[in-house]
């Protein structure tokens, strides 16, 4: 029994809105917690080094912002990977298309965490612990990771989240275009190449994919909105 139907080869459509939704979720967040990692990195030896460490990074981040993003992204996904040298039991397998976006995606998409950790690591390596540690010795890299990195979780932690329904959409937009998952992989981008020639016939099949990016988007949207209420320290928590 398949309560949604099937597609055009017959296959059930619900199990693969099931499984593309795996690998379409998959993706976002793998490459948003990438993009993240990177982020933090970048935008916390900038905040805190400052001077010219601070003025290189945050020109490299400005040069990759002042990209045009899809352009570019469809440029990176439609490179022959067998012409870049990688070993052909790489470029011949099966998920090979699934881990290219994630890369692909991380290598753009850590620019906003960067900007956010930078701009908090300078305001909080002017505060009174910071500048207790340094008097007591200890090094740039520890004052980094223990006494500045765990400030810094709350707005890391939103900026993943509200990333990850992005990634989703660009892998969709990707999949549509022939260039992101490729079949037989399912998801819910390259369901929807599927279902464009049936869009008269069977408009179920365009439809259900669609509204699951939507909702997924708009759940991540939401999701990121509650984490940053409920993580700021400055919001006012009322009790009636």
């Amino acid at each position: 029994m398949c309560p949604f139907g099937t597609d055009e080869l017959g296959r059930d459509l619900l199990v693969r809105l099931l499984y593309g939704g795996q690998v379409s979720l998959f993706v976002g967040l793998t490459a948003a917690v990438f993009s993240a990692v990177v982020g933090t990195g970048i935008g916390l030896i900038a905040g805190y080094r400052g001077g010219r460490t601070d003025a290189l990074l945050m020109r490299l981040t400005d040069g990759v912002i002042a990209l045009p993003l899809l352009p570019l992204l469809i440029v990176l996904a439609a490179l022959d990977l067998s012409k870049l040298g990688l070993p052909a039991a790489i470029v011949n397998a099966e998920n090979v298309s699934l881990y290219r976006i994630i890369v692909i995606v991380a290598l753009v998409g850590w620019t906003t965490v960067a900007r956010l950790v930078r701009g908090s690591a300078l305001a909080l390596r002017e505060q009174a612990f910071v500048k207790a540690a340094e008097a007591q010795g200890a090094g740039t890299i520890r004052i980094m990771l223990v006494h500045i990195l765990p400030n810094l979780a709350s707005p890391i932690i939103v900026a993943t989240t509200l990333a990850a329904g992005n990634i989703i959409l660009l892998e969709s937009v990707l999949s549509f275009l022939g260039l992101g998952i490729q079949p037989p992989i399912p998801s819910w981008g390259n369901l929807l190449t599927n279902a464009q020639e049936l869009i008269w016939e069977a408009p179920a099949l365009a439809f259900y994919p669609g509204a699951l990016i939507f909702i997924t988007v708009i759940a991540c949207n939401f999701l990121g909105d509650g984490l940053q209420e409920a993580l700021d320290p400055r919001t006012v928590r009322r009790s009636y």
